[in-house]
């Protein structure tokens, strides 16, 4: 009886000791289950597919992207980039005053090409003249010059001899006028008013050149007096004569008025407008000024950035003065 009741004790001992291990393999068998991907059954006997690993993908950064598409853009338009930052940097460094020679940078893209040169004459309108329509008379070779006039006045009160003059050292101030644009009529091919010869074709990585004559309308004086103006910051009298009687009440009342501003400048430019229409110490420095900056504008501002864009270089440019 005795070992009847060991028994059953020690049953019940190694019962209750191995229950915690026993569920615990089988938290662990069916954790296990879940954690297993679901397959679809295969056929019996087919060749096991092995699974393949899932893995994750690496991409490119957004910035990496955005710095690669900006290389590749500076890349492609590099020369334009090049001007630009030549033309600011040049800006920066002459508004702090400091001169400093830069390297010339051409403007160019890179859809333009350079096509292949031939000798012909071009028609100055559709390159040229239609930049110049705005300016077409511009006033040119302003030149100032100095002169003298006298205003008198005589007018007797009775027998009161009533009189007054001044002489004036004036400034006048005068310009001539240069036709770029004459008309389309000027620049037809037979009048041989304009001629572009290529000289040299272009080649890759040199432009060609080129050389151009044109052939103007001479300049005009001032054509009527309105044309012409006084300095009268600079203009002066130099000498006043009057009779015994002035200023005395009598003379100054009638006399005085005629000596208004209006009436002084009024017979300034009347003298001022003649002077320059055939003072040839005048008219020579006011033509030959006109001359040069017209040729200056339609050379630096008309002509070469035309034929630049085009893939030539200006290597002689010649202008000449209808009826010189």
């Amino acid at each position: 009886m005795v070992r009847f009741f060991i028994f059953l004790l020690g049953m019940l001992t190694m019962s209750r000791a191995g229950s915690p291990r026993f569920a615990s393999v089988r938290d662990q068998d069916s954790s296990s289950t879940r954690e297993l991907p679901h397959s679809s059954p295969q056929p019996y006997g087919a060749p096991q597919r092995p699974q393949a690993r899932v893995g994750r993908r690496r991409r490119i950064p957004l910035r990496v992207k955005w710095i690669a598409v900006i290389l590749l853009i500076g890349l492609i338009f590099r020369k334009a980039v090049a001007w630009a930052v030549l033309l600011a940097l040049s800006a920066l460094l002459h508004i702090v005053g400091v001169n400093v020679h830069l390297p010339h940078v051409k403007l160019s893209w890179p859809w333009q090409s350079i096509s292949s040169g031939t000798s012909t004459n071009l028609d100055l309108g559709p390159w040229v003249l239609q930049k110049i329509e705005g300016i077409s008379r511009p006033a040119l070779g302003t030149e100032n010059f100095n002169f003298m006039f006298t205003h008198k006045v005589a007018k007797n009160i009775g027998i009161w001899p009533c009189w007054y003059s001044s002489t004036f050292d004036a400034v006048g101030h005068a310009s001539a006028t240069v036709d770029l644009n004459p008309g389309t009529v000027w620049w037809a091919p037979s009048a041989g008013h304009y001629k572009l010869q290529v000289l040299s074709s272009p080649v890759t990585g040199e432009p060609g050149r080129v050389s151009v004559i044109v052939v103007l309308p001479q300049p005009q004086l001032p054509q009527s007096v309105h044309e012409v103006t006084i300095d009268d910051t600079l203009s002066h009298p130099i000498d006043t004569q009057h009779s015994w009687t002035y200023p005395g009440f009598g003379c100054g009342g009638l006399i005085r008025p005629q000596f208004s501003e209006a009436v002084l400048y009024s017979q300034a430019q009347s003298i001022a407008y003649s002077q320059v229409r055939t003072n040839p110490q005048i008219t020579r420095p006011l033509i030959s000024t006109a001359e040069a900056e017209a040729g200056q504008i339609i050379r630096d501002n008309f002509i070469q950035p035309t034929v630049n864009a085009l893939g030539y270089t200006l290597v002689d440019f010649t202008l000449r003065w209808s009826g010189t």
